[in-house]
């Protein structure tokens, strides 16, 4: 897991931990694998492979279908394998770049950047070397790294909207246009919404500027009854993505469902144990 540390800066984590055997150590019983290495805007699509700089918590993942620096992996759907690898730094906000389709490409991206910003020529012909044996090792296992290989740019074809992380959110849509329907705002109306319930001086306030959410919540509610699932995935995934509690309770009633009717339960297993335990910190349920 430390084999990135010393020289790129990276740490290995997530299910390299388990091939370390990490769990087999742990001296706590209960845990929650869901929440490993889980941060605060990661949705439940996100598994984090790599972390970076703590400072901003940057870290890369797969991302399934569903910087310090993390890297995850995203996936559609549970079941799946990932779709691409992504980015985020989670104490800037909720954004995830794509950084290609595998670890490899997402290591070799983090290199490039970082051998622009390397100034010592010692570090720099160490960062030099691990490049080339990784760019030598990849093409060896057939690994592309190209930052945005065919398979996501297919993938980018299916997005139905790209949501407040920007990640993009797939939903089968059928030939009549069954599956999603767009929400009556815009993005940035709204974020607008969102940040006149969390800036309300009163809750009485708040109340009266949570209006337009529910009367969302109720167009969501026609739209599942439609089968357009995707409308409240989407206006889950938002409150969600904006981070504040206040929405805790209104994403625990949306994302769950959504999932469950988009057949990917795993999914909502996970976005509720995170609104469970939500944190900022101490997200390595494996640390001593």
């Amino acid at each position: 897991s430390d084999a990135l540390v010393s020289s790129v800066g990276l740490t290995l984590v997530g299910p390299y931990d388990i091939l370390a055997g990490k769990h087999k150590k742990a001296k706590s019983t209960d845990l929650d694998f869901n929440l490993h290495w889980r941060f605060f805007y990661d949705p439940p699509e996100f598994q984090t492979i790599l972390v970076g700089d703590s400072k901003t918590q940057y870290h890369m993942g797969y991302f399934s279908l569903p910087i310090c620096v993390y890297f995850f992996i995203n996936r559609d759907v549970p079941d799946e394998l990932p779709v691409w690898v992504g980015a985020n730094e989670a104490k800037k906000g909720c954004v995830i770049s794509q950084v290609g389709d595998n670890v490899f490409a997402a290591v070799k991206l983090f290199l490039s950047k970082k051998l622009k910003e390397v100034t010592n020529k010692k570090k720099n012909a160490i960062l030099k070397d691990i490049d080339e044996k990784l760019t030598r090792t990849a093409k060896e296992l057939g690994y592309s790294l190209e930052q945005k290989t065919m398979k996501m740019k297919q993938r980018d074809k299916k997005v139905v909207t790209k949501a407040f992380h920007g990640a993009g959110l797939v939903v089968p849509v059928d030939k009549n246009d069954v599956g999603y329907r767009e929400l009556p705002e815009t993005n940035a109306n709204l974020k607008k919404i969102c940040k006149a319930i969390v800036d309300a001086p009163t809750d009485d306030e708040r109340l009266k500027a949570f209006a337009p959410i529910q009367e969302m919540l109720t167009f969501v509610q026609f739209a599942n009854d439609e089968c357009d699932y995707g409308m409240g995935y989407e206006l889950g995934m938002d409150l969600f993505c904006y981070g504040s509690h206040y929405f805790h309770k209104t994403v625990g009633q949306l994302l769950p469902l959504a999932y469950a009717l988009l057949k990917r339960n795993r999914f909502a297993e996970i976005i509720e144990s995170h609104l469970a335990n939500r944190r900022e910190e101490k997200v390595d349920q494996l640390a001593p």
